[in-house]
């Protein structure tokens, strides 16, 4: 794939990489993912806004020589320093011998960290600072802690154009601009809840940061390009302000099928009263589509059995997930299910404790649920429905 022009004196020039099927050794990616990076160029100058991950170096400097060589870039403006956006650093810097690295303070030194930047090839920026291209202005962004301490925006003046690096981004392979995929925002739900959920105070400061700009395209790091950014940017508000729905989400484990009638009986009232279930079998569940229904689920319910004096490490695991992913929920049932020592229950609050979740009760069933179980769980359904309608 050639280089993609998205501006005048404007390319993509990042790679899809179709195969990725698990980021970070953590996430999912059933649809792969991008690493994009941006050549602008002006009358006098030129700079590459972010790079790509290792393995793709040059398939990145095969779409820069095609625009324009890599020993005429004059600036590589480092927005992140993941090496998922900036692992092809070395291999530009061997191939250059006049550009400088443009980051924020926190920024150089974790590139002198990660990638050997020489001092004098660095060019610190801070909030407001601009570079002139020739005819082309980049404007520099402080937007820490998204999702590292050393991000920032780049804003094209001239064009309109934000390169947000992982903010507004989707693990996707497909697709260019937003338009080209009809479903962006459920990609963008789930990218949110897996990278930017435990980071939005940030993100609400990030968008106020960029509220009073002109924006006509937003051209993220991972993910198609927005050519209507308004929805993102609008959506990104509700998301990062917890704004939840009537939505129940209920994770669970059933080694023999206690925990699953129950949750089955409680998915049923909730549907049967109005109230949106999402439904995860811990067992073979994407964790990235979970954190997606975190964004804007107004409960959660996890439920499991007892295993060697403690909760099942799938639900562990989900318990711990959640606590560090912080989600908008703010009430929380538990279930647990036991043969002769029930602790589950008690193992998944301990997970949980410290977050900001009011628990509406736990019910846990010896050996398989008889009257007083589900008499109980609907006292507990009732009681959850009501909470979930009172936002």
């Amino acid at each position: 794939m050639k280089a993609v022009k998205i501006s005048e004196g404007v390319y993509w020039v990042g790679v899809k990489d179709w195969n990725k099927r698990v980021f970070d050794a953590l996430i999912p990616l059933p649809h792969g993912t991008s690493y994009n990076a941006y050549l602008v160029i002006g009358s006098e100058k030129t700079a590459l806004i972010d790079t790509v991950n290792p393995g793709f170096e040059n398939e990145l400097g095969e779409k820069i020589n095609g625009v324009k060589g890599i020993g005429e870039i004059d600036y590589m403006v480092m927005n992140h320093a993941e090496p998922d956006h900036s692992g092809a650093i070395p291999y530009l810097l061997e191939r250059n011998e006049k550009a400088v690295l443009v980051a924020t303070k926190k920024g150089a030194d974790i590139a002198r960290a990660y990638y050997d930047v020489p001092e004098d090839r660095v060019m610190v920026v801070k909030d407001g600072d601009e570079v002139s291209l020739g005819g082309k202005t980049l404007r520099f962004i402080e937007a820490p802690w998204l999702h590292w301490p050393e991000t920032m925006f780049t804003y094209l003046v001239e064009d309109k154009i934000l390169f947000t690096c992982d903010f507004f981004g989707a693990h996707l392979a497909g697709g260019f601009y937003d338009s080209d995929v009809p479903d962006i925002m459920t990609h963008a739900q789930r990218y949110f809840g897996e990278i930017m959920m435990p980071f939005s105070a940030m993100a609400r400061k990030a968008l106020q940061k960029i509220g009073e700009l002109e924006i006509e395209m937003i051209a993220p790091s991972h993910g198609p390009i927005y050519r209507n950014p308004e929805r993102i940017i609008e959506t990104y508000g509700r998301w990062s302000s917890g704004e939840t729905r009537e939505k129940v989400l209920i994770a669970y484990v059933s080694m023999y099928g206690t925990n699953e009638r129950i949750v089955k009986e409680l998915a049923a009232r909730l549907t049967a009263e109005g109230i949106e279930v999402v439904v995860y079998n811990l067992v073979n569940s994407d964790i990235g589509e979970i954190a997606k229904d975190l964004v804007d689920s107004r409960a959660i319910v996890l439920a499991a059995p007892t295993v060697l004096g403690g909760a099942h490490p799938l639900a562990v695991h989900a318990a711990y997930l959640v606590k560090a992913l912080r989600p908008p929920a703010r009430y929380a049932l538990i279930v647990g299910s036991h043969g002769w020592h029930g602790r589950s229950n008690e193992a998944l609050l301990e997970v949980l404790k410290g977050l900001n979740l009011e628990l509406l009760g736990t019910l846990d069933v010896h050996a398989r649920p008889g009257a007083d179980d589900y008499n109980k769980l609907l006292r507990l359904t009732n009681l959850l429905i009501n909470k979930v309608r009172e936002g």
